[in-house]
């Protein structure tokens, strides 16, 4: 299932929310940490230079020298701690070093010849800067939980037009409205999607018109001419013990070659027009296989295909008539053209209707192409247009008919329709 506009805006506003709060967090304590650094060393700077003072004034009151970095040392409160050797080194100015776990600070200047070392122990105000920091931090994470709520929110609000005109785009899709009125949308992206999606149902139904009275016009120009020829083998059908084997032969072909030019027309002027005002109704599905097989009997006869039809007549399923006929019909034309002096066998089992032949079967390479328009494998018979199987799988697509076709060359063809049973 696809995610909703709205929840992947909800999604980057609380992704945006959250660098936000974190880059917030992180810059506050950084900067409170670097004022806190300043502060330290400002109150430091300011003691030494009143020490310092003080010293020159009353040398006597000098803190006292400590053999072990060489230099005279003093401590400014807490408990003593003294300093290591390493420390001997240190540069004038101030330090941050690490004593006895703690992180002190260690301010060196120059008095005369010498130098003094003196210690700051501010610890305990650090460690209560950091418990702050941390609670700080602690209440930033606590405003997350409403973040998500406000995203969500805000994300309504940013694609509530939008929403509103997905349905009324399916309401116009559905017929129950006829245009969408821009001027309900403030946005001005939204409202010009808004004409854009009027400006092209109207175009769509032009063509839709259109195509309506084209398929009209041609179902009558081309059944006109078909009818007359049908009409004409009629009226040679009782002169026809006259002709020759040959000539009969041929009026039987010019009339099934106009039966099956007007299913022809009957199956592309249905799929040009996309109705579906013939709704599905149960029909018995046997009663169906049997018509079609007799409308070809005189064909079954003369290329001596038997005909076995294995359907318990009391199964019903759920379809178009008219689109089952169409169907049912192009699939028997197709096995007869590859089927000589064998059988075309109709079962159903499980809800799947089986139409299998032992006619020439379809190479492998064929088989991906066979519901392709206008697709006729190399070598071929010429006879046909290309389109009947891709008249069919349109038809099954269109009312969810599920197929299949497994073939071999030499072996026969099996197609399967799965249609819902009533």
């Amino acid at each position: 299932m696809r995610p909703s506009l709205r929840l992947k805006a909800a999604l980057a506003l609380f992704a945006a929310a959250i660098a936000l709060l974190a880059a917030q967090a992180i810059g506050v304590r950084t900067l409170a940490e670097a004022q806190e650094e300043r502060l330290i060393k400002a109150i430091i700077d300011d003691d030494m230079k009143n020490l310092v003072q003080s010293w020159r004034a009353e040398p006597a009151t000098l803190p006292p020298l400590d053999p072990a970095i060489g230099a005279r040392v003093s401590q400014e409160g807490g408990e003593w701690f003294a300093l290591p050797p390493s420390l001997a080194t240190l540069p004038v100015g101030v330090h941050e070093v690490e004593l006895d776990g703690r992180e002190v600070h260690v301010a060196v200047v120059r008095f005369g010849a010498e130098r003094i070392y003196r210690t700051y122990d501010y610890s305990a105000f650090e460690q209560k800067f950091r418990d702050g920091m941390d609670t700080l931090l602690i209440a930033t994470a606590v405003f997350v939980l409403p973040s998500i709520w406000l995203a969500y929110w805000l994300s309504g609000l940013l694609v509530r037009q939008v929403r509103g005109l997905a349905q009324q785009v399916r309401a116009l899709r559905s017929g129950a409205a006829s245009a969408i009125d821009p001027r309900r949308y403030d946005e001005r992206e939204v409202a010009e999607l808004a004409n854009a999606v009027n400006d092209y149902h109207v175009r769509m139904a032009a063509m839709v018109e259109r195509e309506k009275e084209f398929t009209a016009n041609v179902s009558h120009e081309l059944r006109t001419p078909l009818t007359r020829i049908r009409t004409s083998c009629e009226l040679l059908e009782p002169v026809g013990a006259s002709l020759d084997a040959k000539s009969r032969q041929r009026l039987l072909q010019i009339e099934q070659s106009a039966a099956d030019m007007h299913t022809l027309i009957e199956c592309l002027l249905a799929l040009a027009r996309g109705e579906s005002a013939a709704e599905a109704l149960p029909a018995c599905l046997a009663d169906a296989v049997g018509a079609i097989v007799e409308r070809y009997a005189d064909r079954l006869e003369r290329q001596s295909v038997l005909a076995r039809i294995d359907i318990p007549a009391g199964v019903r399923v759920l379809a178009n008539a008219s689109a089952l006929g169409i169907v049912l019909s192009n699939l028997v034309d197709n096995a007869l053209r590859h089927t000589q002096g064998g059988e075309i066998r109709f079962r159903w089992q499980d809800g799947v209707l089986t139409i299998e032949d032992t006619g020439s079967g379809i190479d492998p390479q064929v088989l991906p192409h066979v519901f392709e328009r206008f697709y006729r494998a190399p070598g071929g018979r010429e006879d046909g247009f290309g389109i009947g199987l891709a008249i069919v799988k349109r038809i099954c697509d269109h009312y969810g008919w599920h197929i299949a076709v497994e073939s071999r060359a030499g072996a026969g063809t099996r197609i399967q329709i799965g249609l819902e049973a009533r």
